[in-house]
C-alpha cells in the first residue's frame, strides 16, 4: 500500500455541559428551515462507483436489521439520495444518515466561500423523516456535516455541491468541540492529502448506531463516527483505510457531559461489524483487515499524532 504522509495532530475536546431543560420546539427563536425544491435537485448524479481508476467501488450496503431500516427513496433501489458528488442513505428509525458516500477529486478543488449556513430539508423525503433545526437550538450541539462542504467543492459544479451539503440529511448532531476540532483534524488530513497528491479518493462516513445512545429531544445522539477511505496507491494498487472517533460514554444525568473524544485507526472489517454496513471488497485492500485475518487478533491504534498512523 502507499505510504501516508504526516497529518495534523487531532486535538482532544473539552467537556461541554448543557444542563438546561428541554423546551418545546415552538418556543425556540429560530426561523423555520425551508425545503429545497424538487426541481433544484433534479438530475443530481450522486456518488460514482467508477470514480477511481482500475477499481469499482459500489455504494456500501446496509445488512441485517439495518437493511430493513433504510428509508425508501422513490426511484432508487439502494435507497440513496443523490447530490452533487455524493449520495446519502438514511435510517428510517433514527432519521439520520446511515452513511454518506463522497467522490473527492484533489486535482479540481475549488474554494467556495462559506456564507450563510442555510440548512434545508430534502423534499424527496417527508420532513418527519429528517432531523431538523429543533434538535440544535440553544445547546452545545453543532449541525455537523458528514460530507464536508470543502471536500465536495470541486469541478465546475463546486457551488452547487457546496449548497447540497447544507441539507439536514447530511447533518448529524455533534458536540461543538468534537465537530470543530477533533473531527475537523481528521478531515483536514484527508483533504490536504488528496490536494497535495492531486488524487482522487472516495470517502464513506457515518455514525455508529447503538441501542443505548442517549435520547435528547426525541433523537438518539450517536456517540461515535467512522470514515472509510478508498484510493489508488502510488503503486496503482487499490488501497483502503478506516478511522473511528468515539467518546467516553459518561453522559451527565442532567444533560450533556461528553467525555474526551479519542481517535482510532481500525480495520475496515471491524467497522463493518460495528455498523452493519458492508463495504464489499474494500477490506481486502486494508492492511489492518488483512493482519487481523492472519493473526486472529483485533488491530486498533489510537491516533495522537502523525507518527501513530499505520498503513
Amino acid at each position: 500500500m502507499s505510504q501516508v504522509n504526516d497529518r495534523p495532530r487531532l486535538r482532544d475536546m473539552r467537556r461541554l455541559v448543557d444542563k438546561r431543560p428541554f423546551t418545546p420546539t415552538a418556543a425556540f427563536d429560530h426561523p423555520r428551515a425551508q425545503a429545497t425544491s424538487l426541481e433544484e435537485l433534479a438530475n443530481r448524479q450522486g456518488y460514482d462507483k467508477n470514480f477511481l481508476s482500475k477499481i469499482v467501488v459500489p455504494l456500501p450496503a446496509p445488512v441485517g436489521d439495518l437493511f430493513e431500516d433504510v428509508t425508501p427513496v422513490a426511484g432508487s433501489e439502494e435507497g440513496s439520495l443523490d447530490y452533487t458528488h455524493f449520495s446519502i442513505v438514511m435510517s428510517r428509525s433514527r432519521r439520520l444518515a446511515i452513511f454518506t458516500a463522497l467522490n473527492l477529486d484533489g486535482r479540481e478543488l475549488v474554494d467556495v466561500p462559506r456564507e450563510n449556513d442555510d440548512w434545508r430539508f430534502d423534499p424527496r423525503l417527508a420532513e418527519d423523516r429528517q432531523v431538523g433545526e429543533s434538535l440544535y437550538a440553544r445547546n452545545p450541539l453543532d449541525r455537523g456535516h458528514l460530507v464536508r462542504r470543502t471536500s465536495a467543492n470541486w469541478g465546475s459544479d463546486a457551488e452547487q455541491a457546496n449548497a447540497d451539503t447544507f441539507h439536514f440529511t447530511n447533518c448529524t448532531p455533534q458536540m461543538a468541540g468534537f465537530n470543530q476540532r477533533t473531527w475537523l483534524g481528521l478531515e483536514d488530513y484527508l483533504l490536504e492529502h488528496a490536494r497535495a497528491d492531486r488524487q482522487r479518493i472516495s470517502v464513506f462516513t457515518g455514525p455508529v448506531f447503538r441501542e443505548g445512545d442517549r435520547r435528547y429531544r426525541g433523537v438518539q445522539i450517536p456517540e461515535a463516527y467512522w470514515k472509510v477511505v478508498a484510493f489508488m496507491g502510488e503503486d496503482e494498487r487499490p488501497s483502503a483505510t478506516a478511522y473511528m472517533i468515539e467518546q467516553a460514554d459518561d453522559l451527565d444525568q442532567l444533560g450533556f457531559m461528553f467525555g474526551q473524544y479519542k481517535t482510532y485507526q481500525r480495520s475496515v472489517a471491524r467497522i463493518e461489524t460495528l455498523t452493519q454496513v458492508d463495504f464489499g471488497e474494500l477490506a481486502n485492500f486494508d492492511g489492518f483487515s488483512n493482519e487481523e485475518r492472519e493473526t486472529g487478533t483485533r488491530i486498533e491504534a489510537e491516533i495522537r499524532g502523525p507518527s501513530d498512523i499505520r498503513i
